[in-house]
């Protein structure tokens, strides 16, 4: 066994940790992505005008019944065709296949969006109107409120729901595999293949998935008390 996993020619070691990392990477772009869109979506469902809340409320429905794995194929292969149809009208001939990383990293970040936005829209209504009024009163700028009173706050309450919104996206990142990237669980694939060991190989990559679990889960918890304890410090200094 200890062949299998070595770090030389005739191992599997140096595939499963660079797949580990391509994993890793894969789920920080789809955590970004979302992050964005899904602050757009909040303040969509947020704002006073009915149809912006309609398109978010859409958003949500879209992406939260379609399942994830019928989302990435159809990313991969019509945005691929888009792609070489908007290459055909400039000229390029052929099919022009978008990287499966990017397709990957959109596919599950505009997942992430539908969920990230109901953790946004849940930090925002937790915030005390009194003091955005406040502010207002003392004639701070809008711009100026946003960064200093509002986005502190809304990151506070955020933390702990982007905390499962990461993991969902981490297991979520297996389903890119049937695009050819080689992530944690089509390195998996391919070494079971490879050896007939499928047992052993999937038991690595499920452990090397709860890992980056309970790794994540401790940085997560560490950056909640330290954020906690910074509001706290600040609170009192200004009381």
């Amino acid at each position: 066994m200890l062949n299998l996993l070595s770090l030389g020619d005739d191992g599997w070691g140096i595939l499963i940790l660079s797949a580990t990392l391509t994993t890793l990477l894969l789920s920080a772009a789809a955590l970004l992505v979302g992050a964005v869109v899904g602050g757009f979506i909040a303040s969509a469902k947020l704002s006073s005008h009915a149809p912006a809340r309609w398109l978010g409320a859409a958003y949500s429905v879209v992406f939260r019944g379609i399942p994830e794995l019928l989302i990435i194929y159809l990313f991969y292969f019509g945005g691929s065709g888009l792609v070489s149809l908007i290459g055909q009208m400039f000229g390029a001939d052929g099919f022009i296949e978008v990287p499966p990383f990017l397709i990957g990293a959109l596919a599950i970040g505009l997942i992430s969006a539908s969920y990230q936005a109901e953790v946004y829209r849940a930090a925002r209504l937790a915030l005390s109107p009194g003091e955005v009024e406040a502010a207002l009163a003392i004639g701070m700028p809008r711009w100026r409120i946003l960064q200093r009173v509002m986005l502190p706050q809304i990151f506070r309450y955020a933390l702990p729901g982007l905390s499962n919104v990461w993991q969902m996206s981490l297991k979520d990142s297996a389903l890119v595999s049937v695009t050819g990237i080689v992530e944690l669980m089509r390195a998996s694939q391919i070494a079971a293949g490879s050896t007939r060991d499928y047992f052993l190989f999937y038991l690595i990559g499920g452990g090397c998935y709860l890992l980056l679990t309970l790794l994540s889960n401790r940085a997560f918890t560490k950056a909640e008390t330290r954020l906690n304890r910074a509001w706290q410090r600040r609170t009192l200094a200004q009381a």
